[in-house]
């Protein structure tokens, strides 16, 4: 007999996203994620999209309505001075991390049952991405963009 088949596993992604959001709240800090705005489904303001990306403020006195379900993440906020309803699936989601202090991680691509070399696959590039929007990144770090707070630990 070979081995058991086992019925695939729900995305790690949200589960990962509740507990740094929850950890980086816990701290007393900023929790941000880093969302791929080209992805199908990103429902958020054009004006805030910058080469293909977004970042957003996702902490209790930020957003109104904050959802964090297995598919997306769903809240109001305020852009401009007006109200607006902002989704995000939770494939879209690269990174989520402290503003103050950068900490927090790149979320994993999700393991395809039918892609066997996917998990060693590395992490798209623009997880690495992520900057602190203080305006305090190091001259080496301006145009592009990259390679600022998250590591890829395995």
């Amino acid at each position: 007999m070979g081995e058991p088949v086992l019925p695939p596993m729900s995305s790690q992604r949200p589960y990962l996203l509740r507990a740094l959001y929850e950890w980086i709240a816990d701290n007393g800090m900023t929790p941000h994620v880093l969302v791929d705005a080209r992805m199908p489904g990103v429902r958020v303001p054009a004006h805030t999209v910058k080469d293909g990306q977004v970042v957003l403020n996702i902490a209790d006195r930020a957003v109104g309505k904050l959802q964090m379900d297995n598919d997306a993440l769903r809240f109001s906020a305020r852009f401009g001075g007006v109200s607006q309803s902002v989704v995000v699936p939770m494939a879209a989601v690269i990174a989520v991390y402290a503003r103050e202090t950068g900490q927090g991680m790149a979320l994993p691509p999700d393991l395809q049952v039918d892609a066997p070399g996917e998990a060693d696959a590395p992490v798209d590039e623009a997880a690495s991405a992520v900057q602190d929007e203080g305006g305090e990144t190091p001259p080496e770090a301006d145009p592009p963009k990259r390679g600022a707070h998250l590591r890829i630990v395995k």
